[in-house]
């Protein structure tokens, strides 16, 4: 099955784990430093399962242990990211001064379905991208500016006291900037 994933990866893929496989190696954490480079050098983003496969591969750690790690850790992502990051606390007091409707109306805007929500509350944790993967549009239990509330980061800028029109004009913004 490994084997595999030095057939999906390209050779430009290959030697760039390769290279970072060197660089981190027997030192304390290199799996969280191999994993997060790796990701970082991805164009969406993310860490597929043929890039968790060939890391596996070529440090000798058990595909399961790499999942395990790629999982476990928020900063990790298994799906392909937008361009732009939108994310929305719901934490209590954001979730008391509306982060769910703000949640709603920016999946609505963005033409993101509004999924099942199991718990009936929306606190489930929420991960998106547009199908143009312009977008991606996350939840966090808590971003710890309480006194800000509702908190909203775009592109990892802290926006307080979000509201619809905040997030509209960070949107056009953003829109403005890619034309």
């Amino acid at each position: 099955m490994h084997e595999m994933a030095k057939e999906l990866l390209d050779a430009g893929e290959r030697a760039f784990i390769d290279q970072v496989i060197v660089s981190k190696d027997e030192r304390p954490g290199a799996l969280l430093g191999i994993l997060e480079a790796v990701q970082e050098h991805h164009p969406h983003k993310y860490l597929p399962m043929e890039t968790l496969e060939y890391i596996a591969l070529k440090t000798q750690t058990p595909l399961s242990r790499v999942y395990s790690v790629a999982t476990f850790y928020a900063l990790f992502n298994l799906q392909p990211q937008g361009d732009n990051t939108i994310c929305i606390c719901r934490g209590t007091a954001c979730h008391t001064r509306g982060s769910r409707n703000l949640l709603e109306s920016l999946r609505l805007e963005l033409g993101l379905t509004l999924e099942d929500e199991s718990d009936g509350g929306g606190a489930d944790k929420i991960l998106q991208t547009t199908p143009d993967q312009k977008f991606t549009v996350r939840t966090v239990a808590c971003f710890g500016q309480c006194a800000l509330a509702p908190v909203v980061e775009v592109n990892h800028h802290i926006c307080g006291h979000a509201n619809e029109r905040t997030l509209q004009r960070e949107i056009q913004t953003i829109e403005r900037g890619s034309e």
